[in-house]
């Protein structure tokens, strides 16, 4: 599914912005066209992917979680990459964009600090210097990779408006963007915002799902029947599911349920949100009937987001994937599972998405069936959260 010439996927997209960004971000995305052409920054990405950020990642079969679940679970395994999860497959990207766009200067937002960290390392790559915004709620919950963009060389900006996390670090991002766009690159981290960042993030997170295809065809020597990932923006979720496109697998994208959907402290913009406008693309959202935006809640610093990628909204619309929503506990729950049953210490992002696969998704197909789910990133970040949630003594 391609954008058409506005940005938009059947009426969702498109660019909401002040006129200064729109010189800008034609000049993105002309020389994101450009880029996706071109051989040689085609073969110069995927050197640094390969021997710099680890690529390819394992599509690991786990078989203890199957064994317990009731259907063949294989985990695209984005934890093992370089900085720990799937950002560095889009930061890479544009940063080497930004580079032959002549940019001397770069930022991002971040919430659970993964695009900062992934952000901060592709800066450091290209000698750039980098500054990333951060809501004073998230740098407090992400301590520990706080403290690793400023070993990379960023600068944190502390962002205190607002609910204090990723909604209101992107804010801050795009009014810099807006001041200093002449020089600066703002690497969006996740697939939302103006086009064409919903398509452009897409295609280099595309890598995960391009790679879990001709995995799962050589171990299985067919398609899986379903791909499961957890979705805040939907950067992870869209990338492994758009490969697959045009194929009948089923796509299964989590959201963060938090403390429960009547509760209204959730993250849920597909399940509980409309449509609306916000960081310039129309999306599904979470809002008041005058459309205010709502605060969202997640005990996962990367799913607390109150809107959803554009391409997201068209799957949901369109019915080619189906949105659930996994609350904080469940959450934890998948957690403490995939660390104990298969060794493997999982963020709090993918977590939802192993709960779903293995606690609703599993138990009502048949043995032979095939489920990937999208393994986002490692959980060294949430050890503080963790800890404090006591899932140690649980269970």
């Amino acid at each position: 599914m391609l954008p058409d010439k506005d940005g938009r996927f059947n009426g969702f997209g498109g660019k909401f912005v002040p006129e200064t960004l729109m010189v800008a971000l034609e000049e993105l995305e002309k020389a994101y066209k450009k880029a996706i052409k071109d051989l040689k920054f085609k073969r110069e990405l995927y050197e640094l992917l390969k021997t710099y950020a680890g690529r390819p990642t394992p599509l690991y079969f786990a078989k203890n979680i199957s064994k317990k679940a009731g259907a063949k679970i294989f985990l695209k395994r984005e934890d093992l990459l370089h900085t720990g999860a799937h950002k560095i497959n889009n930061t890479l990207g544009q940063l080497l964009l930004a580079v032959k766009m002549g940019k001397s200067r770069i930022i991002a937002e971040t919430g659970a600090g993964q695009h900062g960290v992934a952000t901060a390392t592709a800066a450091a790559v290209f000698n750039l210097p980098c500054e990333v915004y951060m809501g004073v709620e998230d740098i407090e919950r992400q301590a520990l990779n706080v403290f690793k963009m400023k070993l990379l060389g960023a600068k944190v900006i502390p962002v205190y408006s607002g609910s204090k996390t990723l909604k209101d670090a992107t804010n801050e991002a795009i009014r810099d963007w807006v001041t200093n766009v002449r020089t600066t690159h703002y690497v969006l981290g996740s697939a939302v915002g103006p086009h064409p960042y919903p398509a452009m993030v897409r295609d280099f997170q595309s890598i995960i799902g391009k790679e879990a295809k001709a995995q799962i065809l050589k171990y299985e020597k067919t398609l899986p029947d379903y791909l499961v990932a957890c979705v805040g923006g939907g950067s992870n979720s869209i990338g492994l599911f758009h490969p697959f496109f045009k194929s009948n697998v089923k796509f299964i994208g989590v959201e963060a349920g938090g403390l429960g959907l009547a509760t209204k402290r959730h993250g849920a913009a597909l399940c509980k949100g409309k449509p609306g406008i916000l960081h310039g693309s129309k999306s599904y959202l979470l809002q008041d009937k005058d459309g205010q935006i709502h605060i969202a809640h997640s005990i996962s610093a990367g799913l607390d987001y109150p809107g959803v990628g554009p391409e997201h909204s068209y799957y949901k619309e369109t019915g080619r994937a189906k949105y659930v929503a996994v609350s904080d506990k469940e959450a934890l729950e998948g957690f403490k599972m995939l660390s104990e049953i298969e060794g493997i210490i999982p963020a709090l992002e993918p977590s939802h998405a192993i709960y779903y696969a293995v606690k609703k998704l599993a138990p009502k197909l048949n043995r032979n069936k095939i489920i990937i789910v999208c393994l986002s990133g490692r959980g060294d970040k949430d050890m503080d959260i963790i800890r404090g949630s006591r899932v140690e003594g649980q269970g």
